[in-house]
């Protein structure tokens, strides 16, 4: 039988400039013997946006509305797309923007004004300091500015201040923090899948990211450390093994355990003892793929066949969590001695009672990461981008990793690019951002290219990604629509306003009521932090439920929910730890202290200081004559500021990251 090579589409881009315009699309099948087809009427066409083209069985093209998207062709096994668009009514291609510079080389706001220019879209114009800097303070690092900070910003004249700013909260520990935070998402750290002490355990992998990312490890050389870690270092006796994981415990920093070189939790997951489960998930956090269908058909929107996704699982079928065959006397001799019920040949997760044991001092058996023998060679297909012959005890893991390494690999670098787009902008440049598939292009092409080429270029340095993204024109736009772009939501004209992240509504509220040098200890001190690995005994709790912070027990990024919901302003109003954090010793119980030693702050700065704790920006006139009313009327002082701080972390821009 033949084989496709490719799939080629006429018109390879369709501009429509009327709600009447009409167009046809003609397909052409490039087999791998050099031969040509117009095979459009076996095609299927999918429209991606109904709202702004529908397409028929033929592939007839009709225009609906402005905007764009992509038609999507499918036949045989190829997939292809051609993108759609049609600027606003009475706006022409091309149609500048005069107080936009456009910069010669390729950038990001380049990339993204020839977009809008095709679309007919007028960029919003840059968002205020303040805004900017409680913008970036946040997606950076998951932390409020501090009021001084914001004083201090507003005052600085410097031209360069918001690349300055940029460039100190990379080297802040909670930048690390909250991204860790976000890593810890993409790769399912999840308390309840681990094989051993699930809040430990998950603890030491969330520190160990922390760790690797304060350092500014290159990505792929932080991916190779989880994909290809090892339990025992080369060498390594299982006494010395055992006495070394036994010591992890001793104290509740974790920083032993993140000293590692290699993090062995990825693969030591309950979830990830069955080759299908463990390559959905590599498939899904490593490369944004999506093979759960490919498990049992053909998906006719998916590239991905049956075939595809056993010789992808084949690769996982020798890893092994329990214990070496060759350890099995010896870890027996140690279970016994701290009294380890084992049964079998595989071992038995360490208990509570246990754990106290080795947390006094005492050698306690654990069970390992190794690779089984594989009984005869087998040649594997690395998602149809190379072949492998496995054999022996050979690695399965290695030729994967050197596979997703590569310049060339479709997905690796892009994957993490996207994702991180996605972090700042509330949408991918492919979105949905987990979904890299054929079927599901991205809405600006090379502007994803541009971002990944420079990531490859720059040796994967997560920091130069995070520093391009926030330093431009396109991450710094204002909120406040226009026209031409209230309705863009995909390419970037403005700043999509965004509900906080749940670990960063529960710090924020503890920060932004604390007193002055609490709220410093709360910025600074990460073990206290949702932010930090208190994020993983927080799991579960009502708080983090109520604001959507994913349990990362599925292969999807839509796990964590950012929609508001009524059940979020009723806990902002009304629950006991709100309550808790306004009448602990905080700022309230600060101003009341100076009262009492006859320093009372007038009003004017009282008010001045809860809007920068809270909203990081000055009161307006309107919102400071409102304030002073209402303390002047209170019974006191603290009564009022009490309800001034109280509505203000219940109106939606506290809440908000806009």
């Amino acid at each position: 039988s033949r084989t496709l090579s490719k799939l080629e589409v006429e018109p390879a881009e369709v501009i429509f400039s009327s709600q009447t315009d009409t167009a046809a699309l003609q397909v052409i099948a490039v087999w791998q013997d050099g031969r040509r087809e117009d095979v459009t009427p076996l095609c299927r066409f999918r429209s991606n946006d109904d709202s702004v083209v529908t397409v028929d069985a033929d592939g007839g093209l009709e225009t609906v509305g402005s905007g764009d998207t992509h038609v999507v062709v499918f036949y045989d096994n190829g997939i292809t797309s051609v993108p759609v668009l049609r600027p606003r009514d009475g706006m022409g291609i091309a149609s500048s923007h005069p107080s936009e510079s456009k910069a010669a080389e390729p950038s990001i706001d380049s990339l993204v004004l020839e977009k809008l220019d095709k679309l007919g879209i007028t960029p919003s114009p840059i968002c205020t300091d303040t805004e900017f800097l409680r913008r970036v303070s946040l997606d950076l690092t998951g932390t409020l500015p501090m009021p001084n900070e914001v004083v201090e910003f507003i005052s600085d004249t410097g031209d360069d201040k918001r690349n300055r700013k940029v460039d100190e909260l990379l080297q802040r520990s909670s930048y690390a923090a909250w991204w860790a935070n976000k890593l810890c998402d993409f790769t399912g750290c999840n308390p309840s899948q681990q094989a051993e002490l699930g809040q430990e355990t998950s603890a030491q992998w969330y520190m160990w990211v922390y760790e690797r990312l304060r350092e500014n490890v290159p990505y792929d050389e932080l991916v190779r450390r989880m994909v290809l870690a090892t339990s025992r270092e080369d060498g390594q006796s299982y006494d010395d093994y055992a006495a070394e994981v036994s010591g992890y415990f001793r104290d509740d920093s974790y920083a032993e355990f993140a000293k590692r070189q290699t993090m062995p939790h990825y693969w030591t997951r309950r979830s990830m003892q069955k080759p299908e489960d463990a390559a959905q998930a590599f498939a899904h956090n490593f490369l944004g793929v999506r093979l759960q269908c490919a498990q049992c058909h053909k998906h006719p929107f998916a590239p991905w066949t049956q075939d595809d996704f056993k010789e992808f699982s084949c690769f996982f079928e020798t890893l092994k969590y329990g214990v070496e065959p060759d350890s099995l006397e010896r870890y027996r001799e140690l279970a016994k001695q701290v009294g380890l019920n084992v049964r079998g040949d595989d071992g038995s997760a360490v208990p509570n009672d246990v754990l106290k044991q080795a947390q006094r001092g005492r050698t306690v058996p654990w069970r390992e990461l190794y690779v089984r023998h594989r009984d005869a060679p087998q040649a594997l297909s690395l998602l149809r981008s190379g072949n492998v012959t496995l054999g022996g005890s050979d690695d399965p893991r290695r030729p994967i990793m050197d596979w997703i390494d590569r310049p060339d690999n479709p997905w690796f670098a892009r994957a993490f690019v996207n994702r991180v787009w996605a972090g700042y902008f509330h949408v991918g440049i492919i979105d949905p951002p987990d979904d890299l598939n054929p079927a599901n292009p991205p809405s600006n092409p090379a502007l994803l290219d541009w971002l990944v080429d420079g990531f490859i270029k720059q040796n994967y340095d997560i920091k130069w990604l995070h520093r391009q993204i926030t330093t431009s024109q396109t991450y710094q736009r204002s909120w406040v629509s226009n026209e031409t772009n209230a309705n863009d939501r995909r390419n970037f004209s403005r700043s999509v306003p965004r509900r906080m992240p749940a670990e960063v509504v529960y710090d924020s509220v503890k920060q932004a009521l604390a007193g002055t040098d609490r709220a410093v200890e709360v910025r600074t001190d990460l073990s206290r932090r949702a932010i930090g690995h208190l994020s993983m005994r927080l799991a579960g709790t009502y708080a983090m439920q109520v604001f959507g912070k994913p349990d990362r027990a599925v292969n999807c990024d839509c796990e964590r929910a950012n929609a508001p919901t009524l059940l979020q302003s009723i806990f902002m109003q009304n629950d006991p730890l709100i309550d808790q954090r306004l009448g602990e010793s905080g700022w309230l119980a600060e101003i009341q202290r100076r009262q009492d030693d006859g320093n009372s702050p007038n009003h004017a700065n009282l008010i001045n200081d809860a809007w920068l704790r809270t909203l990081s920006r000055p009161p307006t006139k309107s919102e400071s004559d409102r304030a002073a009313d209402h303390l002047a009327s209170a019974d006191s002082s603290e009564d009022g500021l009490r309800d001034l701080l109280w509505a203000l972390i219940n109106t939606k821009e506290f809440v908000t990251i806009r």
